[in-house]
Formats: structure tokens, sequence, C-alpha cells
């Protein structure tokens, strides 16, 4: 299955955040969307997901324009998982894994035998095991993560487009949550996500979009757009980039600037 954005335009009243951008994402790949604050990250997963309307432009999955889709239709080709998703009060794991299903179910809400089957796979692969009758509003942030991905894979679409999983985690969460999204993708799924560490970003993303002054500033292989020279531009700062050891992936150091910030002294 493709997604293909063709000379999309975009803006909020007078500010215009895409103008004439175009891609295709690949197929059963990890793709970051990468940026600056403001950038317009968040802005294009929505309009991917059919949450706002492009000024101009298509974008088409399958082929056929978006917009061609009902809502229920869309929801068992595409999957969206928003920055902060709201727990309903009261509702457990496995209940909250269990709406993902709800796409696939006709008009008298059907419990089916493959609803079941896709729960249970989506809590194995998530590994929710011990926790499926918790309180889903208890749990750590890594966790609560997981159940998220596994409501988004017990949906079961093709594409899943996932806006900053890895905000206000730690680092031992968000390499939690990484690894669960990269087994996702290993699943077969095409994953899009928004991302600001760029290093996590270098590490396990297949291929980056660097978003920034209304367009697309670079797109390809990970560890190729992660630059020095686009991270300069991009973030209007001075980096250097270092190699881990083992994978080699970047890590991105930012230099000192004393006197960027430098306070006047009183007279």
């Amino acid at each position: 299955m493709t997604l293909t954005i063709n000379h999309l335009q975009f803006g909020y009243q007078h500010k215009p955040v895409f103008n004439d951008i175009s891609f295709t994402i690949p197929q059963g790949k990890l793709v970051g969307i990468v940026g600056p604050n403001g950038g317009g990250k968040s802005t294009l997963l929505k309009l991917l997901a059919g949450q706002e309307q492009q000024q101009a432009g298509e974008i088409l999955l399958k082929g056929k324009p978006l917009a061609s889709y009902g809502k229920k239709a869309l929801a068992r080709e595409l999957a969206y998982l928003p920055q902060r998703p709201l727990v309903p009060a009261g509702i457990q794991v496995e209940q909250l894994v269990q709406y993902g299903r709800h796409p696939h179910q006709g008009w008298f809400n059907q419990w089916s035998e493959e609803d079941a089957r896709m729960v249970r796979w989506a809590c194995e692969r998530m590994q929710l095991g011990d926790i499926l009758q918790q309180s889903a509003s208890s749990l750590s942030g890594g966790q609560a993560q997981r159940v998220w991905l596994a409501m988004v894979l017990a949906q079961d679409a093709d594409i899943i487009l996932l806006d900053e999983p890895t905000s206000a985690l730690d680092i031992g969460h968000q390499t939690e949550v990484m690894e669960a999204i990269h087994q996702i993708t290993a699943e077969g799924k095409t994953v899009l996500i928004v991302i600001h560490d760029l290093a996590t970003a270098a590490r396990y993303c297949d291929e980056l979009i660097a978003l920034g002054d209304g367009g697309i500033q670079a797109m390809g292989p990970a560890r190729e757009v992660v630059t020095k020279s686009l991270i300069d531009r991009l973030y209007q700062t001075d980096v250097d980039i270092l190699h881990a050891p083992g994978d080699g992936a970047p890590i991105i150091v930012p230099r000192r600037r004393p006197h960027a910030f430098a306070m006047r002294q009183p007279a």
C-alpha cells in the first residue's frame, strides 16, 4: 500500500505551513518526520490522517484520493495516534486495546473471533500479558504507550501515523517505546512517526523527512539526512556530530554559545 502526496499546500489563516510539497511514503519502512518547532510536523500527520483538509494538491491512498474514503474505511487502511491521546475514565488495558477493532465491526457491533484473535495478537506483540486487567490510567509512560500501540496494531491498518509517541518519556521508556515501534515495522507495517530526538530518529528510522520553511529540506536514508550542515541550518544552531560505538549511529552534540544570551550588567 502506498501513500503519495502531490503538490500539497496548507496554511492557517495568513500563516502558510506547506507550499507545494510532494513525496511518497516507502512501503514497509519506519519513516521519521523531523524539524524545528512550528515546522508543520504534527500538521502533516493530521493532513495524512484526514483530520485536516489540504488547500491545494492531493493525498492519495492506494491510488485513491484520501477524501474519498469514509471514516471507517479509512480507519481500516490507516491508523492515527495523536500526541497525547486521552484515556477514557475507568477503562482497563484490554478494553482499550479492543477499541482498535471498532473500524472492523458492523452495524450491530458484533464481536467476532477475528476481533478476539487480533486483540490477543496485539497484546502479545506489545508484551501486555501482566497488565491486561490493570486500569489504563495507572500505567507508567512506557507502559501506556505500549498499550496505545497495541490498540493501533489491533486496528490492523497497513499504515500507522504516530505523533511524538516518545515525548515526555525518560530515556529508558523512550527506548522501550522505540523498540516496540521498530517491531511493528518488522511485522510489515508502514510507520510514519513525528520525532524530536534526532539521534533516536537516526538510530531507529529507515528514512527521514526534514521539514522547515514551508517545505521538505531533506529526505532519504536517516543517516544520510542527519548532517551538520542540515542540522545547523534547520535549527539555527551549531553542532558537532559524533558516532556511537558499535552501530555508528550519529550523536548530535550542540556547541556552547556563551555569548548568545549574555546578560547586560546593571549600570
